[in-house]
């Protein structure tokens, strides 16, 4: 792995150059450092499947009792259960509105964006 490829200022910085009372030369950002008016729409990263260990061992009894309920009615009660406790987690984590990263969707900082918009000009 070859090592990164730093301008020429920054190795001599690192290496000391600039301490023999030179000053190290000024960073200026490209940019204004301000906030964007909105932040291009991502996807949420896709959850994977719930309750499908409980669904293919409800699936299988049934195949096993030719689709009858009544045999198969533990089964049926624990997807059942399963799905439940998932919808309530999912419930739980919408009213936190943060992903499980700790980031806000794309859709919710573009409101708060709107909602409070930069400061571009001094009154």
């Amino acid at each position: 792995m070859a090592a990164p490829a730093y301008p020429a200022w920054v190795t001599r910085w690192v290496s000391g150059q600039w301490r023999n009372k030179k000053r190290p030369p000024a960073l200026r950002p490209p940019r204004p450092l301000a906030l964007a008016d909105k932040v291009a729409n991502r996807r949420e990263q896709p959850t994977e499947a719930t309750c499908s260990t409980e669904m293919s061992v409800m699936m299988a009894c049934w195949k096993q009792n030719d689709f009858n309920d009544a045999p198969c009615a533990e089964e049926i009660r624990m997807f059942y259960d399963c799905v439940a406790k998932a919808e309530k987690e999912r419930k739980n984590q919408n009213e936190d509105t943060l992903s499980s990263r700790g980031n806000l969707p794309s859709s919710k900082v573009n409101k708060l964006l709107r909602r409070f918009p930069q400061i571009t000009r001094y009154v």
